[in-house]
């Protein structure tokens, strides 16, 4: 329980931070996805399942406070969660390079799905003006927040499993 709670207070905070901080430090016009790192990270650090969770709770908010059609974030930051929790096994706490790749990867393909179903399917076919312009100036600035952000959910989520070894040695 105490985890659902860390959780969901982890992709609060994120999310306050993304629409009320960092959308005043704004780099070429974009700001950071916070809640792409939320849901990637815990995706690769626990597993498909607890990604997919994740996932759908930051989408959740994303459509309730940003979004122009309920569901479209939810089901784009669920496959975020997802996929990341493939490369579950791969993970390891010091190595910093695949954290950052899985996430530089998971920010790219949301901004291009983002571009294509809300610019494409209303017939604006300036992708590349969109990959310049939004999507790549989202990616660097995600992937620099990625370097402080990731950390400390790393640090949460160490002390959340220590807590859980402790408390499931009581009862063995």
């Amino acid at each position: 329980m105490k985890r659902k709670i860390t959780v969901f207070v982890i992709i609060l905070i994120t999310f306050l931070l993304q629409g009320e901080i960092f959308s005043h430090f704004l780099f070429a016009s974009s700001g950071p996805n916070l809640l792409i790192i939320v849901a990637a990270s815990f995706g690769f650090m626990r597993g498909k399942k607890e990604g997919m969770f994740v996932g759908f709770g930051a989408g959740i908010f994303a459509d309730l406070f940003w979004g122009s059609a309920l569901g479209f974030n939810m089901l784009l930051f669920t496959f975020v969660g997802y996929l990341n929790g493939f490369f579950h096994k791969l993970f390891y706490d010091e190595d910093i390079k695949l954290p950052l790749v899985l996430i530089g990867i998971s920010e790219f393909l949301y901004g291009m799905a983002t571009c294509f179903c809300i610019y494409v399917l209303r017939g604006d076919f300036e992708i590349y003006d969109h990959l310049i312009h939004i999507i790549l100036p989202e990616l660097v600035y995600t992937i620099l927040a990625t370097l402080i952000l990731y950390q400390i959910i790393l640090h949460i989520n160490k002390k959340l499993e220590a807590e859980e070894q402790r408390s499931a040695s009581k009862f063995v």
